[in-house]
């Protein structure tokens, strides 16, 4: 037989396709019908069609999105308001004899015409200037998540991306991972019959301090680093990868790892350019005077109005850590429970109350939804078509909003809150003093005048 002929082509696909079900945990059918539709690889970047990148807020995070867009742009600017950090990336990023430029005030790179791309790392209560002054200055955006420190904010941002018609990507990259899509397809087609809860369960945050002032490195400008927040002093912990344990800065683990897991929920809910109709939130233990103060264990319960409720809490470290079913005690990661079992989907695992929910294929017609396998490249694949990356601003906003709505409700004392959607405000008993929550006063010069 030729070697070339359909039927040994056809037994070396589904080969290839065993071995990749295998390797991966994925279904045998969901692997085949993804390698069948694959598009084919994109022809590599000439030295003239490779954007120009620069970072702003050279953190570890900032650092590894950075390093992955390098595969697709050179890096020409960095910029950190911790001088070593910058330093460090400058080297990093240096190719070919070509050091990036190193910046202090990211607004001085937004003058850059060429500077293309802007990846967005910086703490969370910055993004938002960030990618607004990114906005206005023309650039695309790979911006880190939570995409926003409040709903306000989020706001905002959506409607300054679509007037300027912004590509953005927001780096919620569960979105581009098969497990996550599968398990939202396979909800969304009601392979589980009829979604009734969502149980989204989130690492427990630390509980330390009280922590005392010490004084500020050198290196770094503390005053800019706590831009918009509150004056507060400098202790070594409020700092770079701890930031995020302060809500003045940040909202801990539910913003923190709530902005990807919410963000899977609403997918598979289908209600990701909407959001739940009440909530109610709580903090299951005090924190430590002086210490950090975002919730380290806290429990938060959602109505939607297609009925559905969502539950998210801190997950159990306890002996039950692996059970699901259970708000109490679930693992790290998003389970589905519909009317004929669950579906449970973490980074790097996927599994089903009955192996025929994941075994069995989606009949022909069935809802299929927007396929990436490489988040940073569908970014760029996006800035050179112009069209809708798989996880937008609006996305963006609509599944971190879910985590300030627990934020909220926690910060309120565990109020039971009823929240429009569609107006994107609280409704209701306690809506006055909630809503004030929606937005927080920026200490000057950091608001939204330090970008007009």
């Amino acid at each position: 037989m030729n070697a070339k002929s359909p039927s040994v082509s056809r037994r070396h696909f589904l080969k290839t396709s065993t071995a990749l079900a295998a390797a991966t945990g994925l279904p045998a059918w969901f692997v085949e019908r993804e390698l069948a539709e694959a598009a084919p690889a994109p022809k590599p970047l000439g030295p003239n069609d490779r954007p120009g990148i620069a970072l702003v807020g050279c953190g570890g995070q900032g650092s590894g999105d950075c390093g992955n867009a390098a595969r697709f742009g050179d890096v020409v600017a960095v910029c950190d308001v911790d001088a070593g950090h910058a330093e460090a990336d400058a080297k990093r990023f240096t190719k070919d004899g070509k050091t990036p430029e190193k910046y202090h005030d990211f607004r001085k790179v937004m003058e850059r015409d060429d500077v293309h791309v802007i990846i967005t790392g910086t703490p969370d209560h910055w993004h938002t200037l960030v990618n607004l002054a990114a906005v206005k200055a023309g650039k695309d955006i790979y911006s880190e998540k939570p995409l926003t420190l409040t709903i306000d904010e989020g706001k905002h941002l959506v409607q300054a991306v679509k007037q300027h018609h912004t590509v953005f990507q927001v780096g919620s990259q569960q979105r581009s991972d098969a497990k996550f899509r599968l398990a939202c397809e396979l909800v969304r087609n009601q392979r589980i019959g009829k979604l009734q809860h969502i149980i989204v369960a989130l690492p427990t945050g630390p509980r330390e301090g009280p922590f005392a002032s010490v004084p500020v490195p050198a290196e770094l400008d503390w005053p800019f680093y706590v831009g918009q927040a509150p004056a507060v002093d400098y202790n070594g912990h409020n700092c770079h990868w701890n930031f995020r344990w302060w809500w003045y800065f940040s909202g801990g683990q539910m913003t923190d790892w709530g902005a990807h897991h919410d963000d899977i929920a609403q997918w598979g809910n289908g209600t990701e350019l909407s959001g739940p109709s009440e909530v109610q939130g709580k903090s299951l233990i005090d924190m430590i005077p002086g210490g950090y103060t975002a919730a380290s264990k806290y429990r938060v319960d959602f109505k939607y109005a297609n009925g559905v409720t969502m539950t998210v809490v801190d997950e159990n470290t306890g002996t039950e850590r692996n059970k699901v079913g259970d708000a109490s005690h679930t693992p790290n990661g998003i389970q589905f429970l519909g009317a004929d079992g669950w579906i449970f989907v973490t980074r790097g695992d996927i599994k089903a109350s009955k192996p025929e929910l994941l075994d069995e294929p989606l009949p022909a017609g069935a809802l299929r939804l927007y396929q990436s396998d490489d988040h940073m490249g569908n970014f760029f694949d996006c800035v050179r078509s112009r069209k809708p990356t798989i996880c937008p601003a609006e996305v963006g906003h609509r599944s971190i909003s879910v985590a300030h709505l627990g934020v909220i409700s926690v910060r309120l004392g565990g109020a039971k809150l009823q929240w429009d959607p569609a107006m994107e405000h609280f409704v209701g008993p306690d809506a006055q003093e909630a809503n004030k929550w929606l937005v927080r006063e920026m200490r000057k010069p950091y608001d939204y005048s330090f970008i007009a």
